[in-house]
């Protein structure tokens, strides 16, 4: 007996779309199924006018963080118990997020408390990147393979520090020798690297620069980090990269110069990807001038208009893999907080809205297929992070995480239209299709406007990337 069919839903599947019944068994996809087909059924949800589509993989939050653009406050981030509520009613059931890794820590003694926080407190499964910086003892670097084991197979890295020098803000920047120290390893045992791609020297010399010239006004966020840095940082990573037989993800890719050079290095058949945001997608650097406009910021910085048109080319073809946030939730007065280049609260708030802009933008307005809608929300995610096929698809066999979204929504989105913090950057926008209904492993989390499930509904997934994306661009 199945426990419960998606019925007569427009089915968004590796094979195609079609108009099929989904049935489940506890909490795995039992069977995709002709219309009508599927007998013997405990509860029927009518997905009739509806799309189905995998639950949403955000590849990328920062979830209670410190905020380090305000050093001397003990700031964080939202917890998981508040930014996934957002989640579950934004369509996203799985997510990834970090575990800083500074001098003086070994890996396993940051992983296990940073898993211990999530347990009990998720309303969405969760994994982590393994984050290290500043200036690590080299004997870090032979414990990566045990935690790419463990089911923690993404390193994270920056390649520059985003922020000026304080005194009371660590440094976050990993130098390339150690760098290419972590991506041996990765190579070796079935890792990939996740890089935040900007060139230091470029970034530190804007800031010293734009101070002397008195021009620090947060509006100049994109001069500092410019488009040239992301150029070198993803260039000179790529060569590294290519020198160790290492994978990479670029995290917020946010510029064309940074687009091309990934799309450079897959048409040479390395395994590089790119990862944007949908606020790069949305936003420009002008945008940093109207009244909210730091409510759109993230490191990088925003860009232009033809790093935007780049990114959606990227999006829409195949040289850009994935859609994150880099969520980093907070109140609209920390948000706001910050007026300089050097102080402005960084980080989205963005994990909520992502499917629903996403669909929006990309296939109400721009004629993205259905296909490749799931793949940038959920299956390339899964894929490269090393959660598929249990996550991103729906495929008997898989965790019945799907969601439906609603094509025939028709509204300009207000704050009663967000769950997680006080204001949504989103605020005003016009939505054209939005997720109405959301389903974690079998369990209706989300339905009708009304949260269902709870925070120990999430768990912990061990994540493991199949070969094939680590030899070549696989998708």
């Amino acid at each position: 007996m199945l426990d419960l069919v998606i019925r007569g839903g427009q089915v968004v599947t590796p094979q195609g779309v079609g108009l099929w019944d989904v049935g489940i068994v506890g909490e795995r996809i039992a069977v995709v199924g002709l219309l009508g087909d599927l007998r013997d059924v405990g509860r029927v949800i009518d997905a009739a006018g509806k799309i189905v589509v995998p639950g949403g993989v955000e590849p990328h939050t920062h979830l209670a963080h410190w905020i380090s653009m305000h050093p001397e406050e003990k700031l964080f981030t939202l917890g998981p118990e508040e930014d996934t509520r957002g989640m579950a009613f934004g369509g996203t059931t799985t997510h990834v997020d970090f575990c800083f890794v500074r001098p003086g820590k070994d890996l396993p003694e940051v992983i296990e408390p940073r898993v211990a926080r999530w347990r009990g407190n998720s309303h969405v499964d969760y994994s982590f990147h393994v984050a290290l910086l500043g200036v690590q003892p080299l004997r870090i670097f032979a414990q990566i393979p045990e935690a790419i084991q463990q089911g923690f197979p993404s390193i994270k890295v920056f390649t520059a520090d985003i922020l000026p020098p304080h005194p009371r803000r660590p440094l976050s920047r990993l130098d390339f020798g150690r760098i290419q120290a972590a991506m041996e390893q990765v190579a070796r045992h079935g890792g990939i690297m996740a890089v935040h791609g900007e060139d230091h020297d470029i970034v530190q010399f804007n800031y010293e620069k734009f101070r002397e010239e008195g021009r620090l006004e947060g509006s100049n966020l994109h001069l500092i980090h410019n488009t040239l840095s992301e150029a070198l940082s993803f260039r000179r990573t790529i060569a590294l990269a290519r020198a160790t037989g290492a994978a990479v993800y670029f995290v917020h890719t946010s510029a064309k110069a940074g687009a091309e050079a990934v799309a450079e290095a897959r048409a040479a058949g390395l395994p590089v990807y790119a990862e944007t945001l949908h606020h790069y997608a949305c936003f420009t650097a002008d945008d940093y001038r109207t009244p909210r406009g730091f409510c759109y910021h993230t490191y990088p910085s925003l860009k232009g208009a033809e790093d935007q048109r780049a990114l959606w080319d990227g999006l829409l073809g195949s040289g850009v893999s994935t859609v994150g946030t880099d969520e980093f939730p907070t109140s609209l007065e920390v948000k706001l907080r910050g007026k300089t280049a050097e102080d402005v609260t960084g980080g989205n708030l963005g994990a909520e809205a992502r499917m629903g802009i996403v669909f929006t933008e990309g296939v109400a307005k721009r004629g993205m297929s259905l296909e490749r809608f799931a793949e940038v929300t959920a299956t390339n995610a899964a894929r490269i992070l090393g959660l598929y096929p249990r996550k991103g698809v729906i495929a008997p066999g898989s965790d019945a995480d799907l969601v439906l979204m609603d094509p025939a929504v028709r509204k300009r989105l207000t704050r009663e239209d967000f769950h997680v913090s006080d204001y949504s950057p989103w605020e005003g926008w016009e939505a054209r299709g939005w997720p109405v209904t959301t389903i974690l492993r079998g369990k209706v989390i989300v339905e009708g406007g009304r949260l269902l499930g709870d925070t120990g509904d999430g768990r912990l997934v061990p994540r493991k990337i199949d070969p094939a994306i680590l030899a070549r661009p696989a998708c």
